[in-house]
């Protein structure tokens, strides 16, 4: 349900700030921008929330802030405010930033012998949202007519009073405490690990160079001439394409290691841009989004799983919410410069634009490979 809202945010508010901009249409990301800005300011407070109350009370909040969030975007649809707009979006990154934890309360309560799998299935929860989220914004958008885009940001509220239910019935264990005499360490000694560089650089990458494409891509599909519900489609196979995979990439982890999962999500990222360099045919937009999906899996679900070796359980909050924090304010950045690069010089700049850095990812990971000794601690 929480990836069925970022989805129905991903498909639809560029094209919704595009509705309520004036002249310069280069600034219609910024609401996509400040959603995941949200994300990122809100990810160590999430981490020290559940800290202290719990995962439970945690993603309960998160719900909430998602529901008002989405309250206010409706309503800035309504009086066509599109800074009214970005605040709500930004409201409903908060959300996302407490749904994110989602994957360490799998592994608070797998074990360390299960992790990678109990991330890759709650990922793949994002499966249902593939499809729930880009359907439910294309057939809510007309609902309310003559305000095009009310709809999808009204459904957003029925889908978090959903997620209160579903978290109602579930019973999510306190956060293990630290023994007393478990010392932490200073995030910058467990910074300057490069097993945790890797781990860092994999899922700031693999989510930042999604963002950047994911979010230009339904601009870029309006000016070739297809139509919205082209770009909905699109869209709505890309997030199925992110988490299909799900259901066996823990596996895959397991058996080949998460170095070469690594590896393998930075390869399909370039592929990723030669499909999309290669033409701007429906096929091309549809061909590059879903191997941009599997990309993001492999180096999401790898990146992650391999953090979960670089701190003790008395240092797992703060690193996390670094972790979070650095990935999505990278995501940010690049989800506000996609729209500007978009507009200003086009599709093949923003493909361009995030080569080198999905270059860098598949060396460093090369590297490790061939050199695997890891200075690590393993999160029991």
């Amino acid at each position: 349900m929480m990836n069925s809202t970022t989805s129905i945010m991903v498909s639809s508010a560029s094209l919704v700030g595009l509705l309520l901009l004036g002249s310069d249409k280069s600034l219609a990301t910024i609401p996509v921008t400040a959603m995941v800005t949200g994300t990122a300011l809100a990810t160590i407070p999430a981490a020290m929330f559940m800290k202290q109350a719990g995962r439970k009370a945690g993603f309960i909040f998160g719900a909430i802030l998602g529901m008002l969030g989405a309250a206010v975007a409706a309503y800035s649809i309504y009086i066509a405010s599109f800074w009214g707009f970005a605040f709500g979006a930004m409201l409903v990154g908060t959300y996302t930033a407490f749904g994110n934890y989602y994957r360490f309360a799998a592994v608070d309560v797998a074990g360390p012998e299960n992790k990678s799998k109990a991330i890759s299935y709650v990922m793949a929860g994002g499966l249902i949202a593939g499809f729930l989220g880009p359907q439910i914004a294309s057939h809510t958008k007309d609902l309310f007519l003559p305000y095009l885009y009310l709809g999808p940001y009204l459904a957003i509220i029925l889908l978090g009073c959903v997620v209160l239910v579903l978290i109602s019935f579930i019973r999510i264990p306190k956060m293990a405490v630290a023994h007393f005499d478990e010392i932490p360490r200073p995030l910058l000694e467990i910074m300057k690990q490069p097993t945790f560089i890797l781990a860092s650089l994999s899922a700031m990458i693999g989510f930042a160079g999604m963002s950047f494409i994911m979010t230009a891509t339904p601009l870029a599909m309006i000016g070739c001439g297809l139509l919205p519900s082209d770009s909905f489609n699109v869209i709505s196979w890309h997030v199925v394409a992110m988490f299909g995979p799900s259901f066996f990439t823990g596996s895959l982890i397991t058996r080949f290691g998460d170095y070469k999962i690594i590896l393998a999500g930075a390869i399909l990222g370039m592929v990723c841009v030669a499909v999309a360099l290669s033409g701007l045919a429906i096929s091309n937009f549809w061909v590059a989004l879903v191997l941009l999906g599997f990309s993001w899996n492999f180096m999401f679900i790898g990146g992650t799983t391999l953090l979960t070796t670089t701190y003790k359980p008395v240092e797992a909050a703060k690193v996390q919410g670094l972790n979070d924090f650095m990935v999505f304010g990278t995501v940010a950045t690049a989800s506000l410069s996609a729209g500007i690069l978009q507009q200003k010089f086009g599709w093949d700049v923003v493909n361009i634009s995030v080569l080198p850095f999905f270059a860098l990812v598949a060396i460093i990971a090369l590297t490790r490979i061939f050199k695997p000794d890891r200075a690590i601690v393993a999160a029991e």
